[in-house]
């Protein structure tokens, strides 16, 4: 926890004479200390360290009092430094009668605020009448430091663009800072780095993070990456509404619930600008609220919720079922529910994959709408995402581009988005058409369009290309051990009877549960389920369910 302290704005006084350094400190505490952190140092080394670290914390630094004479490092020497890292905060030099040229010639190197000669005594004379006025101008130009999660990184760099929007899907607030601009460029120096080391991410702690894996920054930022037990009732892989649904009800009737999450709970849904369809929100709602709000709920109710652990495999270890991590860990639990959704689809167009997160982002990635200001943007998909999406950019791009390779709208995409996008003047929506191709230098810059009626195609300036197009079950990791169908898809309940005859391996006497996999113990619920409804109210409804068919189970 931050302390009361390390919130004040510093008055930083640096002078290699202890003595002298004591006496400075003495009379700022005395007239400032209930208002200002008041420090020293003894070196230019040391108070540039102090700085760093004040930096990297978001604590604001009001004024810096430098004696001039200081071995290996003079009072302007460190002045000038100290500006690149607080340009806002007033400068003040300590000198002795002899050094007043040398004073003087420092307004104009390092913008020199006063000089003040030494000895100051009294105090109120000679000392407090300056700093109340530079104090007073501090605060009526100042702009205040940002004390959260701070991010530093290039415009067109993936990882950037990934750790951002890992950041958001959490909920978590965090400050972008591009490594090429003045404060970014501050905040890397600070931090002892530099741009080809990005990103950079700065915890509110003041830790730096050099291009931070997921878990490491989830681990940092406040998420929960551990599972506090070894064992379970019950093991829910994925945290979209399914997931988070199962979590849910789990948890609130009595069962002792851990949900495992590889990036973000949400999933797709989560990415949703806008869901207006979904039961008791008539005014609709993100579906980042809905994904917090569920789980600030599963949470209530003692479920535990861990981020950033990938499910490799899922083993049957006599009554217990085992899911495996990419770690190398592994939990047990007397039963699992899948729910690990889909992901979208790659795009097969040359070029497309060589710009993702230059350019090129599966998915919404609510990160980029401010960057869309002014520009044209193309969205690829006909179904309720993708509509989503581009009543979301219209917000903020000069034109959204809708591209669908259907003949309409209407067969893949609901009613009320349709009836928005007609009514939105920059929304254009191209059906028959699809991306062909893709090129840029160190970005995305233009894709090639088709006409599939016509057969023309068209070259358009496309700095980001927003893809919905279709999804693919991330299934792999369950080979060998429950059956799916052709496209990856869980089968469950009756669709496992072929020819009324069970599953291969089931050895109970009693048929499989509507939503048990060909193991028991183990369902599915959402997306990933065979011939589900690919919807948010289904999903969750799913989620319930299968904690009901689990407590059948256990009994």
């Amino acid at each position: 926890m931050t302390s009361p302290a390390a919130t004040k704005p510093a008055i930083l006084s640096v002078d290699d004479d202890p003595g002298v350094s004591r006496a400075v400190v003495r009379d700022l505490r005395r007239r400032y200390g209930a208002e200002y952190r008041i420090m020293r140092a003894e070196s230019g080394h040391q108070a540039l360290e102090a700085l760093r670290e004040m930096k990297l914390r978001g604590q604001p630094v009001a004024v810096l009092i430098a004696d001039y004479r200081m071995p290996g490092m003079d009072g302007i020497e460190f002045l000038e430094q100290a500006m690149d890292l607080h340009p806002f905060a007033r400068r003040v030099l300590l000198t002795a009668y002899a050094d007043t040229n040398a004073a003087i010639d420092a307004i104009n190197v390092i913008d020199l605020d006063h000089y003040l000669l030494k000895p100051w005594d009294p105090p109120e004379e000679k000392l407090y009448p300056v700093l109340d006025d530079l104090l007073d101008a501090w605060r009526s130009s100042e702009r205040r430091p940002v004390t959260g999660t701070k991010v530093v990184g290039n415009r067109w760099s993936p990882r950037s663009s990934q750790i951002r929007e890992f950041l958001a899907r959490n909920q978590l607030p965090y400050r972008w800072y591009l490594a090429d601009e003045p404060e970014g460029m501050r905040l890397l120096e600070a931090a002892g780095t530099d741009p080809q080391r990005c990103p950079v991410v700065i915890t509110s702690s003041g830790m730096a993070l050099l291009q931070p894996s997921d878990s490491e920054l989830a681990e940092h930022v406040g998420l929960t990456v551990n599972p506090t037990g070894e064992f379970y009732d019950l093991i829910v892989v994925g945290g979209g509404p399914a997931g988070l649904g199962a979590a849910v009800y789990g948890a609130s009737e009595g069962l002792r619930t851990v949900l495992v999450e590889r990036t973000a709970t949400g999933g797709q849904a989560g990415q949703s600008s806008r869901i207006e369809n979904y039961l008791g929100f008539p005014d609709g709602l993100s579906g980042a609220q809905l994904a917090d709000r569920a789980r600030r709920q599963a949470a209530k109710f003692g479920a535990e919720v861990i981020t950033t652990r990938e499910v490799v495999g899922l083993e049957v270890n006599g009554s217990a079922r085992t899911v495996r991590f990419a770690d190398g860990g592994s939990l047990c639990a007397h039963t699992v529910i899948i729910a690990t959704g889909v992901d979208y689809r790659r795009h097969p167009a040359p070029g497309v994959d060589d710009f993702t997160g230059r350019g090129v982002y599966y998915g919404s990635a609510m990160t980029e709408a401010s960057e869309c200001a002014g520009h044209d943007v193309y969205i690829v998909g006909g179904a309720n995402s993708a509509g989503q999406a581009a009543v979301f950019l219209s917000r903020h791009a000069r034109t959204v581009h809708l591209v669908v390779r259907a003949d309409s709208l209407e067969q893949s995409m609901s009613h009320y988005l349709i009836q928005q996008i007609a009514q939105i003047s920059n929304i254009e929506v191209h059906t028959d058409t699809e991306v062909i191709a893709a090129d840029g230098t160190a970005h995305l810059q233009h894709i090639m369009l088709r006409d599939n009626k016509t057969g023309a195609e068209e070259k358009a300036d496309a700095e980001r290309l927003f893809l919905f197009i279709g999804a693919v079950p991330q299934t792999g990791w369950l080979d060998g051990v429950v059956t799916r169908d052709a496209a990856g898809y869980v089968l469950a309940g009756p669709d496992l009877f072929v020819d009324d005859a069970r599953p291969t391996g089931w050895e109970l006497s009693r048929p499989p549960h509507h939503l048990e996999t060909s193991v028991p113990g183990v369902f599915v619920a959402g997306d990933v389920h065979a011939e589900s409804a690919k919807r948010v109210a289904s999903a969750v409804g799913e989620g319930a369910m299968a904690v009901m068919l689990v407590h059948r189970y256990l009994t």
